[in-house]
């Protein structure tokens, strides 16, 4: 009975003076992974920002992607400091830089990554549902009665405050504005995690992030904590109505387009209000199969990477606190779980390129004609260049760049 009393005091012992809460999985496993993808990412990422920033920005799916681009740009320099604290090689002062100042980098540039796909969803649901609509408004009255066409008319009329307003949303300008209030909000929600996290840890202390932070900025962190997992299921709250949308629109447009279709006999590709959607041919098929791989590209991305993690991050953060009695043994597990799906968070970085290839038009065409280039050795541009460059930037309603 004495040997089991002293064997479980041990390990009692043993598992409140684990430092970290770290593992094997955490100390060896993830600094390599992170390490791999930060190689990857910066390639993808360097070759995805030496492309957008040539491009023009004449529409807001633009800036949005831009704006993307720069947040993976940040969260790929805090990789490294993040490899070697992981790994335990930068000792207690490279602790000390990553939580006070890597970390909160770190989730500014997720949740900046974030809040950018719910933009650009906002901004691809005004772009179809709002300004298609709006197009196809008077084109269902011209055969109607003067009554009718009245009617339609002052209706047309009171919605246009609403399509002005649309027109707002997407403009560049508009998009620009909205980008920068978008990190100034980030900015204050997370700098104060930097600056609060001033007090001097004891060399024999057990090391954790929480222990630099003063009561002023345990309380912060708990608040801003709440406020960006918040933002996080607003965000997804905005993907799940924006693209269910979108998704209903071109299926219902596709759906009349193909009656009226077979109706007269044909069967090539219309357009409603400069979204171009399928009839029954070929062309059709593939407007909605990139419409489809658009639109899932980015849900994609956006369950795979944030979702696991903000399941699992509000009962992480209560964890910390010892007020809420969690045991050494939900603490570490939970420190295991939030470890891995906070990787699967930051690999996005990796991911995001595959959304600009999908979904803007121009970066596509450019990528694909700097491979030509490279593959056949030429270094002039081809004359049509300019022209779809220009016209894939500013026609954001084509289903391909939904």
């Amino acid at each position: 009975m004495d040997v089991s009393n002293v064997t479980v005091a041990t390990i009692t012992v043993a598992a409140s003076n684990r430092t970290d809460l770290s593992s094997m999985f955490t100390r060896q496993v993830l600094p390599a992974l992170y390490l791999l993808i930060c190689v990857l990412g910066l390639v993808l990422n360097g070759l995805a920002a030496c492309l957008f920033f040539r491009m023009p920005s004449s529409s807001a799916l633009v800036v949005y992607l831009k704006n993307m681009v720069v947040a993976d740009l940040l969260m790929l320099l805090t990789f490294p400091t993040r490899v070697l604290s992981e790994a335990k090689l930068g000792g207690r002062p490279l602790e000390v830089l990553t939580c006070r100042y890597t970390a909160v980098l770190f989730y500014l540039s997720m949740y900046a990554g974030i809040v950018f796909m719910g933009l650009i969803s906002l901004e691809r649901y005004v772009k179809i549902v709002h300004t298609t609509s709006s197009y196809s408004a008077p084109k269902s009255s011209s055969s109607a009665t003067l009554t009718s066409f009245r009617a339609n008319n002052t209706s047309f009329s009171c919605s246009s405050s609403s399509s002005s307003c649309s027109v707002m949303l997407h403009h560049p300008g508009c998009a620009q504005a909205i980008s920068l209030l978008a990190w100034a909000l980030l900015l204050v929600c997370m700098l104060p995690n930097s600056f609060l996290s001033n007090k001097p840890l004891p060399p024999d202390s057990q090391w954790s992030c929480m222990k630099l932070k003063s009561e002023l900025g345990k309380a912060w962190h708990r608040v801003s904590s709440l406020l960006v997992v918040a933002i996080f299921w607003a965000t997804l709250l905005l993907l799940a109505f924006c693209y269910t949308s979108i998704a209903h629109r071109v299926y219902r447009s596709y759906r009349r387009l193909r009656s009226t279709s077979l109706r007269n006999g044909g069967t090539g590709c219309n357009s409603v209000g400069g979204v171009t959607v399928g009839g029954g041919g070929v062309g059709g098929q593939t407007a909605r199969r990139k419409s489809n791989r658009s639109i899932l590209s980015l849900l994609a991305v956006f369950f795979v990477c944030f979702v696991p993690y903000h399941v699992c991050r509000v009962p992480y953060t209560l964890s910390q606190n010892p007020d809420y009695g969690f045991s050494d043994a939900s603490r570490y597990v939970l420190f295991q779980v939030k470890e891995a799906t906070l990787f699967m968070a930051a690999f996005n970085v990796c991911l995001d390129p595959v959304i600009y290839f999908l979904m803007c038009r121009t970066f596509r065409e450019m990528l694909l004609h700097r491979r030509h280039c490279c593959h056949r050795g030429a270094t002039t541009r081809p004359r049509h260049e300019t022209t779809a460059r220009r016209g894939s930037v500013s026609n954001g309603a084509s289903v391909s760049n939904v």
